[in-house]
């Protein structure tokens, strides 16, 4: 592609590129604040800019390059990221009102490590508020709708970062998933996104917690999202490594992918399920991809399952996601949660962010338990494909409280809750997932694929999901980043 296609080079190539002296690291970065100054408008992934920064930042990555300097992984190439990860000197506000103006002394770890390997940071990316939402809006920047149809959601909570990528505003973001956020919003989106294995991404600096916090939420991840595999693989590169804490003694040394041509992986796929129906459009694209995977030499077994039933995983994945987000909630509040014995979605949404610490031990177990099952599975097979979602991107709606919502999947009105059944088996069991985009639905929207590898086997996940991309063709780009 030429240099007036910039915005469509993956983030390996431009920073390949600019290491070249092929093209600059300021004529990139002012090629993307352009493009997002033409486009960005109606969409309103980009809600806060530090171009003064970034633009002495691409200036002596520059001169880096004329002067001989060892050179980052992305030495060089601008980038947006999520506005829940701090960014020294400039405004973040993981979307709460509270923090509008809140400026970061210093970055969060994820973003020192990619400004340690040459990235430049430009842009922040929208968000629900404390990102706690598949759905991306907040009362400090607005909404930020879908590249493909915009009276539909990007996703979340990651949305503003999915919805930069599918425009072509930055080539490479930094997203958080406890609940599908990475994943979730690739899908909705048409981006790539892998959530890593549990604690292998320090993710320090992210915000929930409140700022100065140094806890890490469980089941909670950051990880990479691009519209390129090779780029998800060389920021797990960059981004894995042992926290504060353990980094004195601990080092993280990942496995290579179980084989070397990602065509002799054991796959096994899990595309739909009585207890959650996916609609028909999903059904169509993920029995397509098994298709097409066959018919290249990639036997799937269709039938294949774990030791637990997909109910009982997202039972347990539910009831420790809630729990895990009761921090901001002071005593009296939760003490109100926990005494709620209504038989709907909220009232058992509350009564699980209240539960108490023994509860949380027994569902602790029950985890352990699906985690055992799940390496016994992977003992027979590489790779398990799943859906994201059971459906296409959702339409906006931001009434409250948010799990009294619903949702209409295939004609049938369904719980809100039921969007987060299918990231629940990987979420709960701390495993890896990389979803690429596969299909279109009917409407015209993306449809992505879990690739579920085993606990700290991500280049195996991320190895099947470049071969899964480019069987698919790639990530599909809305007409309006035309």
């Amino acid at each position: 592609m030429s240099d007036s296609d910039m915005h469509w080079w993956s983030a390996t190539e431009t920073a390949q590129r600019i290491a070249a002296k092929e093209v600059s690291s300021r004529e990139v970065l002012e090629h993307m604040v352009a493009r997002a100054d033409r486009l960005d408008g109606p969409i309103n992934s980009i809600v806060r800019r530090d171009l003064d920064r970034a633009r002495a930042d691409a200036d002596a990555a520059d001169a880096a390059i004329m002067s001989g300097q060892d050179l980052g992984p992305f030495h060089g190439l601008p980038m947006t990221v999520k506005d829940s990860f701090q960014t020294e000197g400039c405004i973040t506000t993981s979307g709460a009102p509270e923090l509008a103006d809140f400026v970061p002394p210093e970055d969060a770890d994820p973003v020192k490590r990619l400004r340690d390997a040459g990235a430049v940071i430009w842009g922040k990316t929208n968000l629900p508020i404390w990102a706690g939402d598949i759905q991306s809006y907040n009362d400090v920047y607005g909404t930020t709708l879908n590249p493909f149809n915009p009276d539909r959601t990007c996703g979340g909570s990651s949305g503003g970062s999915a919805a930069s990528l599918a425009m072509g505003f930055s080539a490479l973001e930094v997203g958080s998933d406890i609940g599908g956020s990475i994943r979730v919003p690739a899908h909705y989106s048409g981006v790539v996104g892998h959530k890593p294995s549990f604690g292998i991404v320090p993710s320090h600096g992210q915000i929930p917690g409140m700022p100065g916090t140094y806890s890490q939420a469980d089941i909670a991840v950051t990880g990479p999202m691009a519209r390129h595999v090779e780029d998800l693989e060389l920021a797990m590169d960059v981004l894995t490594g042992p926290d504060r804490w353990n980094a004195p003694g601990w080092k993280i040394d990942l496995p290579a992918p179980r084989q070397e041509s990602s065509r002799d992986l054991r796959v096994a796929a899990w595309i739909d399920d009585p207890s959650s129906p996916v609609d028909s459009d999903t059904k169509r694209v993920l029995s397509s991809l098994v298709s097409t995977l066959n018919s290249n030499g990639v036997p799937v077994d269709d039938g294949a399952r774990p030791g637990f039933t997909l109910e009982k995983a997202v039972d347990v994945f539910q009831r420790l996601l809630y729990g895990a987000l009761s921090g901001g909630h002071p005593r009296e509040k939760l003490d109100h949660m926990a005494a709620d014995t209504s038989d709907t979605p909220l009232g058992f949404v509350k009564r699980n962010t209240a539960m108490r610490h023994r509860d949380w031990l027994s569902n602790h177990e029950r985890r352990l338990q699906i985690r055992k099952q799940w390496e016994e599975f992977f003992h027979d097979f590489d790779i398990m494909l799943m859906p994201v979602q059971p459906r296409d991107a959702i339409e906006h709606d931001h009434s409250e409280p948010q799990f009294d919502r619903t949702v209409m999947i295939d004609g049938v009105q369904r719980p809100y809750t039921d969007l987060f059944t299918w990231v629940g088996p990987a979420g709960v069991a701390y495993l890896p997932a990389t979803v690429v985009p596969v299909g279109m639905s009917e409407a015209g929207l993306p449809i992505g694929v879990q690739i579920v590898a085993p606990y700290l086997e991500d280049r195996t996940a991320l190895h099947f999901a470049k071969l899964v991309s480019e069987l698919c063709g790639g990530c599909p780009r809305p007409s309006v980043a035309d």
